[in-house]
């Protein structure tokens, strides 16, 4: 996903920075949001051997813009506008288009009219594939999220209590116990001791076993609630 001022500017710095992506950071494609003006990025980084995917309706990196993440195509007009952007990007050689926050009607007829496949999120069911944020899908976000998305799952609330739980367990002593800790060999210890220079402590000091202090102030850090991710409102 190229980032926000990767491709705006020009056809010709877009394909630099597509370049960059395919040979130093290993990609095998890039995508790029938008129609309009974007149709000839994507035809430019195509005639050069770069595999683009196309992205239309609600674009995250210009939300702006259209005013906010909201759904996108719900006039006639704004509708009619997206299905020739879809088919604008296939034609300029994009191998697959991606669908973000449209009408499941308007999505299935773009998904009709075009040859490659389209990706759906928050299009309804008639797409080719779909997507979800894999943080919503799990659960890892807390707050509002969009219409469109659907948890299988609340991990946020078992990652919250997993670490409470741990720090409250090293607040305490209870962490590390004997099972995570290694031991040593009686003999190697008294070699070990036996081979290092004496302590600057007192001799009753000296012969203390080691034990587990937890006097000391230092304690993890709080746990604070996990970011929430900015989203599309239907």
């Amino acid at each position: 996903d190229m980032p926000f001022g990767s491709f705006q500017v020009s056809d010709e710095k877009a394909l630099e920075n597509a370049i960059r992506f395919v040979k130093e950071a290993g990609a095998d494609a890039v995508k790029l949001e938008g129609a309009g003006p974007m149709v000839s990025r994507v035809k430019t980084m195509v005639d050069a051997g770069i595999s683009v995917m196309g992205h239309v309706g609600l674009t995250p990196q210009s939300a702006t813009k259209l005013g906010g993440f909201k759904t996108q195509g719900k006039t006639a007009e704004a509708a009619a506008e997206l299905v020739e952007g879809a088919l604008a990007l296939e034609e300029a050689g994009a191998f697959a288009v991606v669908l973000e926050a449209v009408p499941a009607p308007v999505a299935a007829e773009v998904t009709r009219r075009l040859t490659v496949p389209t990706i759906g999120i928050g299009a309804g069911p008639d797409t080719d594939g779909q997507v979800l944020v894999y943080h919503d899908l799990l659960g890892l976000t807390e707050g509002h999220l969009p219409r469109f998305v659907k948890r299988y799952a609340s991990l946020s609330r078992e990652i919250r209590d997993a670490l409470e739980h741990y720090a409250e367990e090293v607040r305490d002593g209870t962490f590390p116990g004997d099972e995570h800790t290694y031991a040593m060999a009686d003999e190697e210890l008294e070699r070990f001791r036996s081979s290092i220079r004496p302590s600057t402590t007192s001799a009753n000091d000296q012969a203390k076993e080691p034990t587990r202090s937890t006097s000391k102030s230092l304690s993890p850090a709080p746990v604070s609630d996990p970011p929430v991710r900015k989203t599309s409102s239907p």
